[in-house]
């Protein structure tokens, strides 16, 4: 009974090795291409990342590092064009796009563009930034706030504030000031109901900030105790 076990399960190997070698026959071809195919992607993908793609992140590193020295000191006329040696924000846009030194400048040109009062491009530079890092991501809805209020577009400009104090909620200091934005610009607008939710989810999440106490104050205002 052993033996013959034994011939059946070799006979079932050698079919699946016939299967085997008859597929690799009919398909030789396209199987060559699909192998030849993938080689090429990934050598492709390799030569790109390591002769294209990271001399031209340390390049666009270069190049942001005068323009983000003018944003640090608030020189922002020269962080966003440069001083006539070192290029500005604008130009790492336009000559190194899809690094992440320009992604950081987008960040730095939305902020520069909202304190000189150009707060449409300071939208269009804040929507086009996008980072992992939760804290510098908040703040840049916060901007976006700050912009979209200054053009008096109110329902985006809550949401983003909301948005900003919802995205790192352990930043508890500047998460209570966002969320307390929203509630303000709520109420200031007419928005009685949301601004009252608003400040009421400012105690509740944000126990023992200032901002909570002054939350209470202003429920006092809208007649939540009486």
């Amino acid at each position: 009974m052993a033996v013959k076990n034994s011939i059946s399960e070799n006979e079932h190997d050698e079919k699946i090795v016939l299967k085997a070698k008859q597929l690799w026959n009919s398909n030789q071809k396209s199987i060559s291409i699909a192998v030849v195919a993938i080689a090429i992607i990934i050598g492709g993908y390799w030569s790109y990342n390591n002769f294209i793609q990271k001399p031209k992140e340390a390049k666009a590193a270069d190049a942001l590092f005068k323009a983000e020295e003018y944003y640090r000191v608030d020189s922002l006329q020269k962080a966003l064009h440069g001083d006539g040696l070192n290029i500005g924000l604008i130009k790492v846009l336009d000559k190194f796009s899809g690094t992440k030194a320009a992604n950081l400048a987008h960040f730095y040109a939305g902020d520069c563009y909202l304190r000189t009062g150009d707060f449409a491009n300071a939208i269009k530079q804040l929507e086009a930034f996008d980072t992992d890092a939760a804290q510098v991501q908040a703040r840049a809805y916060k901007l976006l706030a700050d912009a979209y209020s200054e053009l008096n577009k109110n329902d985006e400009a809550i949401s983003y504030y909301q948005k900003a104090a919802h995205h790192f909620t352990d930043d508890t200091y500047n998460a209570a000031e966002y969320l307390f934005n929203a509630a303000g610009l709520a109420e200031k607008t007419g928005k009685t109901k949301e601004a009252i939710e608003l400040y009421k989810e400012v105690k509740d999440k944000f126990p023992g900030t200032q901002q909570s106490s002054e939350a209470d104050k202003y429920l006092a205002k809208l007649g939540v105790y009486n």
